[in-house]
């Protein structure tokens, strides 16, 4: 693969992770969410490193914050859908332990980035 710089930040790395852990996740649910919950946590996940790789190489510091408040949307949205799947009795809360955390440090994490720009 290339080394293009975004890799190199720490909240890109968090990113990939999160998208990891969610995979580990969407394994746990069951086949007749191939289409609801499984497919809306895979995108949602995959979108946060998305456009916070594509956000890094934008010149445009108002399109730098579009970029990375999708991410940031995209990180709320794997939040609230992780919810769903408690709810819904497919997961529990102790599967959420580990991406609850970088949930929490990936939000911040591009708050301050949003903020700084």
């Amino acid at each position: 693969m290339n080394d293009f710089s975004y890799k190199k930040l720490i909240v890109w790395q968090k990113a990939i992770r999160l998208l990891k852990l969610t995979y580990t996740i969407v394994a746990k649910l069951p086949k007749h969410e191939e289409f609801n919950l499984k497919d809306q946590l895979r995108r949602a996940s995959l979108s946060v490193s998305s456009n916070i790789a594509e956000g890094s190489c934008r010149k445009s510091l108002l399109e730098r914050k579009r970029f990375y408040e999708v991410a940031r949307s995209s990180v709320i949205e794997i939040d609230s859908q992780l919810e769903a799947g408690i709810i819904l009795e497919y997961i529990t809360p102790q599967d959420c332990i580990e991406i609850n955390n970088i949930i929490i440090e990936e939000f911040k994490m591009l708050t301050k980035m949003m903020e700084r720009e």
